[in-house]
């Protein structure tokens, strides 16, 4: 084991050796295995967009293998799915790459201001398949926040309780945050953590901008000087907000982006801040098989070089 992983796991010092070879797993899989650093292919768009909006762009996509195979393919840390999708493959890619059961999830039909996530897999389909963690979607601005608190607690205790590593999606959303705060610099930074005082070993959150949406927290940003212009700068915030970077944040990939190098650049910004690596979803899949190996091979490159030498 390296050294930087050894000091990742010791500052989760509360956890049982089971959590802890299990988060061991996942830094020390794939091209990027012992470097701190992560990529994960996520695949829950189907139940969260629908399929044609998800796969269409990429009809092999359709096919719950092709996932399975991708992550392989390009050394992804882990592959990450709710219960259906794992268990069309969980049996045929058994001990080939870590996994990680979505246990919530949402669906696009219904156009909800304050959204909410049903409970749609448990700790144990997650022990059943073989997986190293469960992961967990909450929606702090949400109306229905504290419930989403409330569950989270109880499968955090269970996941651990048998050996599991735990990972949050943070995603700021609801009736009390306009479209703008959503991906506020104060927001993220809040929801990160929220994220880490729920227990979690892993963090998803979105990039953030450099707008401040609470007038209480624009007055300590001002006051304090705290940079946040770059997007390397609010990288660095967002971590910091996780225990001064004492648990693991990664980024989400967001929405298909044509241009390569834009998102070669976001990925250069979070590891030029910090940031513990992507889980990028769309920006894989929706692209051909080739390009996105092609890609997600760059994004591993960044991410094993020292910050701002890609």
């Amino acid at each position: 084991m390296t050294p930087r992983v050894k000091e990742i796991l010791s500052w989760y010092g509360a956890d049982n050796p089971g959590s802890l070879s299990n988060l061991a797993r996942l830094l020390n899989h794939g091209r990027l295995g012992g470097t701190g650093k992560m990529v994960i292919l996520p695949v829950d768009q189907g139940f969260e967009h629908g399929p044609a909006r998800s796969f269409a762009p990429n009809p092999p996509a359709y096919n719950p293998l092709y996932h399975f195979e991708l992550a392989i393919e390009a050394g992804c840390n882990a592959y990450a799915a709710p219960l259906g999708f794992l268990e069309a493959g969980a049996r045929d890619f058994a001990g080939e790459i870590p996994l990680i059961l979505k246990c919530n999830d949402n669906d696009a039909l219904l156009d909800d201001k304050d959204p909410n996530q049903a409970l749609t897999s448990s700790v144990q389909d997650a022990l059943r398949l073989g997986c190293c963690a469960i992961g967990f979607t909450i929606y702090p601005g949400s109306a229905h926040q504290l419930e989403m608190f409330q569950q989270i607690r109880a499968y955090a205790e269970e996941a651990k309780r048998h050996g599991l590593a735990v990972i949050l999606w943070s995603y700021p959303r609801g009736s009390a945050l306009s479209k703008q705060g959503e991906t506020a610099i104060d927001v993220i930074g809040y929801s990160a953590q929220i994220a880490a005082q729920l227990g979690a070993h892993i963090i998803k959150v979105k990039l953030p901008d450099a707008f401040v949406e609470q007038e209480a927290a624009r007055k300590v940003y001002t006051a304090q000087k705290i940079p946040v212009a770059t997007p390397a700068e609010r990288v660095r915030h967002v971590v910091d907000c996780a225990f001064a970077g004492r648990r693991i944040v990664i980024f989400s990939g967001g929405p298909t982006i044509s241009d390569e190098n834009e998102l070669l650049d976001e990925i250069r910004a979070i590891h030029a801040g910090g940031g513990f690596g992507s889980i990028i979803g769309r920006n894989s899949f929706q692209r051909q098989r080739k390009d996105a190996l092609s890609m997600l091979g760059k994004i591993m490159d960044i991410y094993a070089g020292p910050p701002g030498s890609a």
